[in-house]
């Protein structure tokens, strides 16, 4: 991430660049019509959740029920990987297409599903 001190990540077995992605929005809110604020890919799995500001912060919580710590931003123009372990920015490899959620879909997402006070809804 732009302007943040960022290391390699140590842990390569959290990291497999030949899962793609789990779909193009949090697997969770798709499946119970929520909605939200910005992406989060698994590094491991490829896992699709929602970010820690979302109301629901799935990718973290897939992060704790699952062991997989790395997460890589899901939105076009980032590239920047976190470790939820060791809550820190990171370097990471190119992980397999797409590397962002589709470029039609609004922020926050899904269209039709967000509500009108979706700002102070955000943690």
């Amino acid at each position: 991430m732009p302007g943040c001190d960022t290391q390699t990540v140590s842990n390569e077995s959290a990291i497999d660049v030949s899962v793609p992605p789990s779909g193009p929005g949090c697997v969770e809110c798709t499946a119970a019509g929520g909605w939200w604020f910005h992406l989060r890919r698994c590094a491991t799995c490829g896992h699709v959740g929602c970010c820690d500001s979302s109301p629901s912060q799935h990718a973290r919580r897939h992060a704790s029920e699952t062991g997989h710590r790395v997460v890589r931003s899901y939105e076009p123009g980032e590239d920047w990987f976190w470790d939820y372990q060791a809550e820190g920015y990171y370097d990471g490899p190119e992980l397999a297409p797409p590397n962002h959620r589709p470029l039609d879909q609004p922020v926050p997402g899904p269209e039709g599903r967000v509500p009108r006070d979706w700002e102070r809804l955000l943690h």
